[in-house]
């Protein structure tokens, strides 16, 4: 059994979505002690920025006439794309930044998407747990709603392209506890994070197939 786990937060070790993340991660490997994991940390160990550009342009390039860095990209994003074809469950922790995804995890997707083809269903049927976690809040009635352009693109890469079997976790306020003038949320802010670290539990052990 593989589990492929992915974080795209800059700052892992106070990281929200990593912190669920880890979690679900946890109970997937209670359940297969011999199990691997295939990790991707885009948010410190990030891709090449020109491997897409690179990748994309060789695909119209006969092979013949491809250069030395045009088949190195090609190479390392079919090798992407083959982490996530090979996974049993998968677990990708990215936050919100900017009210959008990182260049990191943007990165990733296209190259993914050049390694294996535009509608290749990757993840098919593969349980899958995106963890989201967003500094403000983005609901019905606040002040940004609509501001968070990033849920609905992992949610129509994931599961509409990918064909993942999804569950979203999805945790805000993360920035309460230290923002000024967001002294009022902390409580639902706390209220937030207790929550959606059950939910990962609940998620881990739906992962492991218990």
């Amino acid at each position: 059994m593989n589990l492929f786990r992915l974080d795209a937060s800059i700052l892992p070790g106070a990281s929200a979505s990593a912190e669920i993340a880890d979690i679900a991660q946890a109970e997937w490997t209670a359940a297969h002690p011999d199990g691997t994991v295939t990790r991707r940390r885009l948010g410190t160990d990030s891709l090449p920025a020109d491997a897409w550009s690179l990748a994309t342009v060789a695909g119209f390039t006969p092979e013949t006439d491809r250069t030395a860095a045009q088949r190195e990209a090609l190479a390392l994003a079919s090798a992407l794309a083959e982490e996530v074809q090979g996974a049993d469950a998968a677990i990708l922790a990215v936050p919100l930044y900017n009210y959008g995804i990182s260049q990191h995890f943007k990165t990733w997707v296209d190259l993914v998407i050049a390694g294996a083809g535009p509608t290749t269903p990757l993840l098919k049927g593969t349980p899958t747990v995106l963890v989201t976690a967003l500094g403000g809040g983005y609901g019905p009635g606040t002040p940004r709603e609509g501001w968070d352009h990033s849920t609905p693109y992992l949610e129509r890469v994931l599961d509409d392209i990918w064909g993942a079997d999804l569950t979203v976790i999805k945790r805000e306020l993360t920035l309460a506890e230290t923002t000024p003038g967001m002294e009022s949320l902390r409580e639902l802010a706390q209220q937030q994070r207790s929550d959606a670290l059950s939910a990962a539990r609940e998620a881990g052990r739906r992962l492991a197939g218990r």
